[in-house]
C-alpha cells in the first residue's frame, strides 16, 4: 500500500465479514494478471525485445572458405607451381564504437518494451476494477430497487384497504400497480446489464463469457486525496508509460549517434592458407575497408531519419506528460466529487427523504395527502439510494484510474 494516497480505514459497516461466495477484488486482479491474453502478449513482446537487443552488439558471422585454386580447365589437372588446396577465413569488424551505440539503442527499446508491458498491466487492472465496481453498483442498485418494490407492494395493500372501505379512489390502486410494474421493469434492465458486464469481466479474466460471477464488494468511499501536483510528481517517476517514453527518447539519441558513425568504414580481415603438393605452401592476409561512396543515398538519409525519430520521441514524451497531468486532474475531481456527494447523501439527504416517506405514509393513511405524493417521496428515496451506490462505484473507478497513472497501488480493494 502506498501511504501517499492516504487511504483511511473502511467504515465499520463495510468491514463486516463477507460471505464465502464473494468474488474479492484482490483475487480478480491476481487472476487477470495470470490469465489475461492481452497482458501475456505484451509480456511475450517484451521478452522478444530483450532477446533482440544483444544481436546489435554481436559481430557478423565469420565466413569459412574451402576450395581448389588455379586448376587448369583442360582436364581439371594440376599445375605444380600454381595449383593449391585452399582454406580461408574472413571476418568483418565495424569501426570501433559503431556497434556500441546500436546495442545501447536496442537495450533502451527493450527496457521500453518491458515498461510497456507494465503499463498494459496497470491499465488492465484499472479496467478490471472499473468493471468490478460497475457490477457491484448493479447488484446493490438491484437490491435497492427490489426493496423499493416491496415497499410499493405494501403501499398497494394500504391503497387496496382504503379503497375497500370507501376511503380511497380506484385510481390509486391502478397507480400503485403501475409503480410496481415499472420497478419490475427497471430491475429486469439491471439484470440484463449485469449479464453483459459479467461477460466483460470474464473476458478480461481470460474466462468463458458465461462463467458465473458471484457477489462483489463495494466499500463506501473513504480516502484522503492528495493534490494533483503530488500525484503528478509520483506519476513522473513511477508511471511505466512515462518511463518508457524516456527510454525511447534516449534510445533515439543513441540511434542518431550510431547513424552519425555510419560513414566510418568497416574493416574486413581475411586469412587464407594454400596447400601445394610439390612446393612450399602459401599464406594470405588481407585487410579491406568499406568505402561510403553512396553516403548521399544511404548514410545521410539515415542520419536525417534518426534525427526525426529522436525529435518525435521527445515530443511524445512531452505530450504524454501533459496528458497524464490533465487526466489526473479529471480523475481526482471525479473522485473528490463522488466522495463529497456520497457523504452528503448518506448523512443528510437520504435520512431526510426517508423521513419524508414515513410522514407521507402516515398522512396518506388518514387521507391528508394523495397517493402520488407518497409515491413521489418513495421514488425519490429510491433515486437517492441508487445514486449513492453509483457514486461509490464512480469513486473507486476514479481511484483505479489514478493508480494506473501513478503506477501505485492504494489498496482500495480487499
Amino acid at each position: 500500500m502506498f501511504a501517499v494516497l492516504g487511504l483511511t480505514a473502511l467504515a465499520p459497516s463495510q468491514a463486516r465479514a463477507q460471505s464465502a461466495d464473494t468474488l474479492r477484488l484482490t483475487d480478480v486482479v491476481a487472476e487477470a494478471r495470470r490469465a489475461n491474453p492481452a497482458l501475456q502478449a505484451a509480456r511475450y513482446a517484451a521478452e522478444a525485445s530483450v532477446a533482440r537487443s544483444p544481436q546489435a552488439g554481436a559481430l557478423p558471422d565469420p565466413i569459412l572458405s574451402l576450395g581448389l585454386r588455379n586448376r587448369p580447365v583442360d582436364g581439371f589437372g594440376t599445375d605444380p607451381t600454381m595449383t593449391m588446396n585452399w582454406i580461408g577465413l574472413s571476418q568483418r569488424f565495424p569501426w570501433p564504437g559503431n556497434q556500441g551505440f546500436g546495442q545501447d539503442r536496442d537495450e533502451g527499446l527493450a527496457r521500453a518494451a518491458q515498461l510497456d508491458a507494465d503499463e498494459t498491466e496497470a491499465h488492465l487492472v484499472s479496467r478490471i476494477k472499473t468493471v468490478y465496481y460497475e457490477l457491484g453498483y448493479t447488484d446493490r442498485a438491484r437490491g435497492i430497487m427490489a426493496a423499493t418494490r416491496e415497499l410499493l407492494r405494501d403501499f398497494l395493500e394500504v391503497t387496496s384497504a382504503k379503497y375497500a372501505v370507501g376511503r380511497g379512489p380506484q385510481q390509486d390502486i391502478l397507480q400503485a400497480q403501475v409503480a410496481v410494474a415499472r420497478m419490475t421493469a427497471d430491475i429486469t434492465v439491471l439484470e440484463q446489464n449485469r449479464i453483459a458486464m459479467a461477460a466483460r469481466l470474464n473476458s478480461l479474466l481470460g474466462r468463458p463469457a458465461t462463467e458465473p460471477v458471484g457477489a462483489l464488494e463495494l466499500p463506501d468511499p473513504a480516502v484522503n486525496l492528495p493534490e494533483v501536483d503530488s500525484l503528478m510528481r509520483i506519476a513522473a517517476v513511477t508511471r511505466p508509460a512515462i518511463q518508457a517514453a524516456r527510454e525511447r527518447a534516449a534510445a533515439a539519441e543513441y540511434g542518431y549517434r550510431a547513424a552519425e558513425r555510419n560513414a566510418y568504414p568497416d574493416f574486413n580481415l581475411k586469412l587464407g592458407y594454400g596447400q601445394r603438393p610439390r612446393y612450399v605452401d602459401l599464406m594470405t592476409i588481407e585487410v579491406g575497408i568499406s568505402l561510403p561512396v553512396w553516403s548521399g543515398n544511404k548514410q545521410q538519409p539515415r542520419k536525417r531519419e534518426m534525427l526525426a525519430v529522436q525529435s518525435m520521441e521527445e515530443a511524445r514524451q512531452i505530450d504524454l506528460y501533459n496528458e497524464t497531468f490533465a487526466r489526473l486532474h479529471e480523475l481526482r475531481a471525479s473522485a473528490e466529487r463522488a466522495l463529497q456527494l456520497s457523504d452528503l447523501y448518506r448523512t443528510s439527504i437520504i435520512p431526510q427523504a426517508q423521513a419524508a416517506v414515513e410522514s407521507a405514509l402516515s398522512a396518506y393513511r388518514v387521507g391528508e395527502v394523495d397517493y402520488m405524493t407518497l409515491l413521489a417521496n418513495q421514488m425519490t428515496v429510491n433515486q437517492f439510494e441508487t445514486e449513492r451506490v453509483r457514486l461509490s462505484a464512480e469513486f473507486h473507478s476514479s481511484i483505479a484510474g489514478i493508480e494506473a497513472l501513478t503506477g501505485t497501488e492504494t489498496g482500495t480493494g480487499r
